[in-house]
């Protein structure tokens, strides 16, 4: 259903039947990790033009796992990591997918 990269990949996978008897695939619910779980690589100032895939390409190497940067910072809205120029965004060492 999901690439092995993917944040929702080690999510258990369920099944919903319908009234009809229609079985429907879904992913339960992921819930953010504790921010304080995750080992600090780095601390990036948002620069004017920075975007979160620009960050983690830079940082990680690998703009798809801008979600990785996301749940070091608690945020539920990756783009509100880089609406505030200056801010600070938290980088998280990389770690194997569980």
């Amino acid at each position: 259903m999901f690439d092995f990269t993917s944040r929702y990949d080690p999510i258990e996978t369920a099944t919903w039947v319908d009234a009809e008897g229609r079985e429907v695939a879904y992913k339960r619910r992921r819930f953010l990790p504790p921010s304080e779980s995750l080992l600090p690589l780095a601390e990036i100032t948002v620069a004017q033009g920075d975007r979160l895939d620009l960050i983690t390409a830079r940082t990680l190497g690998v703009p798809e796992q801008f979600w990785r940067v996301a749940d070091a910072n608690s945020a539920m809205n990756p783009f509100d990591l880089t609406a505030e120029i200056g801010s600070l965004v938290r980088i998280p060492q990389p770690q194997a997918q569980v």
